[in-house]
Protein backbone atom coordinates (compact mmCIF):
# COMPACT_ATOMS: atom_id res chain seq x y z
CA UNK A 1 0.00 0.00 0.00
CA UNK A 2 1.30 3.49 -0.77
CA UNK A 3 0.45 7.14 -0.25
CA UNK A 4 1.19 10.25 -2.29
CA UNK A 5 4.54 10.59 -0.56
CA UNK A 6 5.58 6.96 -0.49
CA UNK A 7 4.70 3.65 1.06
CA UNK A 8 2.99 3.34 4.40
CA UNK A 9 5.45 0.52 5.08
CA UNK A 10 8.64 2.60 5.27
CA UNK A 11 11.16 -0.28 5.02
CA UNK A 12 9.81 -0.90 1.52
CA UNK A 13 10.82 2.64 0.50
CA UNK A 14 14.27 2.06 1.95
CA UNK A 15 14.66 -1.18 0.02
CA UNK A 16 13.62 0.51 -3.24
CA UNK A 17 16.16 3.28 -2.63
CA UNK A 18 18.84 0.71 -1.88
CA UNK A 19 18.19 -1.09 -5.18
CA UNK A 20 18.37 2.19 -7.09
CA UNK A 21 21.66 3.06 -5.39
CA UNK A 22 23.14 -0.34 -6.19
CA UNK A 23 22.06 -0.11 -9.82
CA UNK A 24 23.66 3.33 -10.05
CA UNK A 25 26.84 1.93 -8.50
CA UNK A 26 26.87 -0.95 -10.98
CA UNK A 27 26.22 1.45 -13.86
CA UNK A 28 29.03 3.71 -12.67
CA UNK A 29 31.41 0.78 -12.63
CA UNK A 30 30.66 -0.37 -16.17
CA UNK A 31 30.70 3.21 -17.45
CA UNK A 32 34.16 3.61 -15.94
CA UNK A 33 35.32 0.32 -17.44
CA UNK A 34 34.24 1.47 -20.92
CA UNK A 35 36.18 4.71 -20.47
CA UNK A 36 39.27 2.87 -19.22
CA UNK A 37 39.18 0.32 -22.04
CA UNK A 38 38.94 3.16 -24.55
CA UNK A 39 41.85 4.97 -22.92
CA UNK A 40 43.85 1.73 -23.00
CA UNK A 41 43.21 1.50 -26.74
CA UNK A 42 44.18 5.10 -27.46
CA UNK A 43 47.25 5.13 -25.23
CA UNK A 44 48.29 1.57 -26.11
CA UNK A 45 48.28 0.74 -22.41
CA UNK A 46 48.15 -3.02 -22.01
CA UNK A 47 48.34 -2.82 -18.21
CA UNK A 48 45.21 -0.63 -18.12
CA UNK A 49 43.40 -3.09 -20.38
CA UNK A 50 44.25 -5.94 -18.03
CA UNK A 51 42.94 -3.95 -15.05
CA UNK A 52 39.58 -3.59 -16.78
CA UNK A 53 39.41 -7.34 -17.30
CA UNK A 54 40.20 -8.01 -13.65
CA UNK A 55 37.74 -5.37 -12.38
CA UNK A 56 34.76 -7.10 -13.99
CA UNK A 57 34.44 -9.33 -10.93
CA UNK A 58 33.00 -6.40 -8.97
CA UNK A 59 30.30 -5.97 -11.63
CA UNK A 60 29.37 -9.63 -11.38
CA UNK A 61 29.13 -9.44 -7.59
CA UNK A 62 26.79 -6.46 -7.79
CA UNK A 63 24.57 -8.25 -10.30
CA UNK A 64 24.16 -11.18 -7.92
CA UNK A 65 23.48 -8.94 -4.93
CA UNK A 66 20.83 -6.87 -6.73
CA UNK A 67 19.15 -9.97 -8.16
CA UNK A 68 18.93 -11.50 -4.71
CA UNK A 69 17.48 -8.34 -3.20
CA UNK A 70 14.84 -8.01 -5.92
CA UNK A 71 13.82 -11.65 -5.62
CA UNK A 72 13.62 -11.36 -1.84
CA UNK A 73 11.33 -8.34 -2.16
CA UNK A 74 9.12 -10.14 -4.67
CA UNK A 75 8.79 -13.07 -2.27
CA UNK A 76 8.33 -11.18 0.98
CA UNK A 77 6.62 -7.90 0.04
CA UNK A 78 4.29 -9.17 -2.69
CA UNK A 79 4.40 -5.80 -4.53
CA UNK A 80 1.70 -4.77 -6.97
CA UNK A 81 1.28 -2.32 -9.86
CA UNK A 82 4.14 0.18 -10.17
CA UNK A 83 6.28 -1.49 -7.52
CA UNK A 84 6.06 -4.80 -9.30
CA UNK A 85 7.04 -3.13 -12.58
CA UNK A 86 9.97 -1.47 -10.83
CA UNK A 87 11.34 -4.79 -9.60
CA UNK A 88 10.77 -6.47 -12.98
CA UNK A 89 12.60 -3.59 -14.67
CA UNK A 90 15.44 -3.71 -12.14
CA UNK A 91 16.01 -7.43 -12.75
CA UNK A 92 16.20 -6.82 -16.49
CA UNK A 93 18.38 -3.72 -16.16
CA UNK A 94 21.04 -5.45 -14.07
CA UNK A 95 21.26 -8.18 -16.73
CA UNK A 96 21.92 -5.53 -19.37
CA UNK A 97 24.48 -3.80 -17.15
CA UNK A 98 26.30 -7.08 -16.55
CA UNK A 99 26.45 -7.65 -20.31
CA UNK A 100 27.79 -4.13 -20.80
CA UNK A 101 30.47 -5.05 -18.27
CA UNK A 102 31.31 -8.11 -20.36
CA UNK A 103 31.53 -5.90 -23.45
CA UNK A 104 33.96 -3.61 -21.63
CA UNK A 105 36.09 -6.69 -20.97
CA UNK A 106 35.93 -7.57 -24.66
CA UNK A 107 36.96 -4.00 -25.53
CA UNK A 108 39.91 -4.25 -23.12
CA UNK A 109 40.99 -7.54 -24.70
CA UNK A 110 40.99 -5.90 -28.15
CA UNK A 111 42.90 -2.92 -26.75
CA UNK A 112 45.58 -5.27 -25.41
CA UNK A 113 45.97 -6.83 -28.86
CA UNK A 114 46.27 -3.42 -30.54
CA UNK A 115 48.85 -2.33 -27.95
CA UNK A 116 51.10 -5.18 -29.10
CA UNK A 117 51.07 -3.94 -32.72
CA UNK A 118 53.25 -1.13 -34.13
CA UNK A 119 51.64 2.32 -33.65
CA UNK A 120 50.09 3.93 -36.72
CA UNK A 121 47.66 6.73 -37.53
CA UNK A 122 44.13 5.81 -36.50
CA UNK A 123 41.59 5.80 -39.34
CA UNK A 124 38.50 5.77 -37.11
CA UNK A 125 37.39 7.89 -34.15
CA UNK A 126 36.59 5.12 -31.69
CA UNK A 127 36.85 7.44 -28.65
CA UNK A 128 33.99 9.57 -30.03
CA UNK A 129 31.91 6.45 -30.61
CA UNK A 130 32.64 5.20 -27.10
CA UNK A 131 31.76 8.61 -25.64
CA UNK A 132 28.39 8.55 -27.42
CA UNK A 133 27.59 5.10 -26.00
CA UNK A 134 28.77 6.16 -22.53
CA UNK A 135 26.47 9.18 -22.64
CA UNK A 136 23.55 6.92 -23.54
CA UNK A 137 24.35 4.72 -20.55
CA UNK A 138 24.76 7.68 -18.19
CA UNK A 139 21.53 9.31 -19.36
CA UNK A 140 19.48 6.14 -19.15
CA UNK A 141 20.59 5.49 -15.58
CA UNK A 142 19.51 9.04 -14.70
CA UNK A 143 16.19 8.31 -16.43
CA UNK A 144 15.76 5.13 -14.40
CA UNK A 145 16.40 6.76 -11.05
CA UNK A 146 14.24 9.79 -11.88
CA UNK A 147 11.49 7.90 -13.68
CA UNK A 148 12.10 10.24 -16.64
CA UNK A 149 10.36 8.81 -19.71
CA UNK A 150 11.37 11.73 -21.95
CA UNK A 151 15.05 11.15 -21.21
CA UNK A 152 14.63 7.41 -21.76
CA UNK A 153 13.05 8.03 -25.16
CA UNK A 154 15.92 10.41 -26.03
CA UNK A 155 18.32 7.52 -25.34
CA UNK A 156 16.32 5.33 -27.72
CA UNK A 157 16.69 7.98 -30.43
CA UNK A 158 20.42 8.40 -29.77
CA UNK A 159 21.13 4.81 -30.79
CA UNK A 160 20.84 5.80 -34.46
CA UNK A 161 23.96 7.97 -34.15
CA UNK A 162 26.04 5.12 -32.74
CA UNK A 163 24.79 2.80 -35.47
CA UNK A 164 25.85 5.35 -38.09
CA UNK A 165 29.29 5.63 -36.48
CA UNK A 166 29.59 1.85 -36.56
CA UNK A 167 28.85 1.76 -40.28
CA UNK A 168 31.44 4.46 -40.91
CA UNK A 169 34.03 2.64 -38.81
CA UNK A 170 33.39 -0.58 -40.74
CA UNK A 171 33.80 1.18 -44.09
CA UNK A 172 36.95 3.02 -43.03
CA UNK A 173 38.66 -0.01 -41.51
CA UNK A 174 37.81 -2.24 -44.47
CA UNK A 175 39.20 0.42 -46.81
CA UNK A 176 42.40 0.61 -44.74
CA UNK A 177 42.84 -3.16 -44.88
CA UNK A 178 42.33 -3.06 -48.67
CA UNK A 179 45.04 -0.37 -48.96
CA UNK A 180 47.49 -2.08 -46.63
CA UNK A 181 47.08 -5.78 -45.92
CA UNK A 182 49.69 -5.60 -43.15
CA UNK A 183 47.21 -3.53 -41.09
CA UNK A 184 44.84 -6.46 -40.65
CA UNK A 185 46.32 -7.55 -37.30
CA UNK A 186 45.52 -4.11 -35.88
CA UNK A 187 42.39 -3.14 -37.81
CA UNK A 188 40.41 -6.32 -37.21
CA UNK A 189 40.63 -5.92 -33.41
CA UNK A 190 39.65 -2.26 -33.83
CA UNK A 191 36.64 -3.35 -35.89
CA UNK A 192 35.60 -5.70 -33.09
CA UNK A 193 36.19 -2.87 -30.59
CA UNK A 194 33.74 -0.72 -32.56
CA UNK A 195 31.22 -3.57 -32.64
CA UNK A 196 31.44 -3.95 -28.88
CA UNK A 197 30.69 -0.23 -28.48
CA UNK A 198 27.64 -0.61 -30.73
CA UNK A 199 26.43 -3.44 -28.52
CA UNK A 200 26.90 -1.26 -25.41
CA UNK A 201 24.53 1.25 -27.02
CA UNK A 202 22.07 -1.54 -27.81
CA UNK A 203 22.00 -2.58 -24.15
CA UNK A 204 21.50 1.06 -23.12
CA UNK A 205 18.42 1.12 -25.35
CA UNK A 206 17.20 -2.05 -23.62
CA UNK A 207 17.44 -0.23 -20.30
CA UNK A 208 15.60 2.77 -21.78
CA UNK A 209 12.78 0.48 -22.88
CA UNK A 210 12.50 -0.88 -19.35
CA UNK A 211 12.37 2.64 -17.93
CA UNK A 212 9.37 3.41 -20.15
CA UNK A 213 7.78 0.13 -19.06
CA UNK A 214 8.46 0.82 -15.39
CA UNK A 215 6.91 4.30 -15.45
CA UNK A 216 4.10 3.91 -17.96
CA UNK A 217 3.47 0.17 -18.12
CA UNK A 218 4.02 0.41 -21.88
CA UNK A 219 6.11 -2.14 -23.80
CA UNK A 220 8.10 -0.26 -26.46
CA UNK A 221 10.38 -3.13 -27.47
CA UNK A 222 10.64 -4.03 -31.15
CA UNK A 223 8.91 -0.80 -32.17
CA UNK A 224 5.80 -1.37 -30.03
CA UNK A 225 4.29 1.50 -28.11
Amino acid sequence: MSTEHGHIYKPFDAEIRAIKEQILAMGGLVEGHIAEATRALVERDEAAALRVIEADRAVDRLEIAIDEQCIRMLALRQPAAGDLRFLAAALKIVTDLERIGDLAVNMAERAAVVAAEPPVRSVVDLPAMAAAAQKMLHDVLDAFVGGDVAKARAVLAADDEVDAMMRQAFDDLCAEIARDSSSVRRDIPMLFFAKHIERVADHATNVAEMVVYQVQGTDVRHGAG
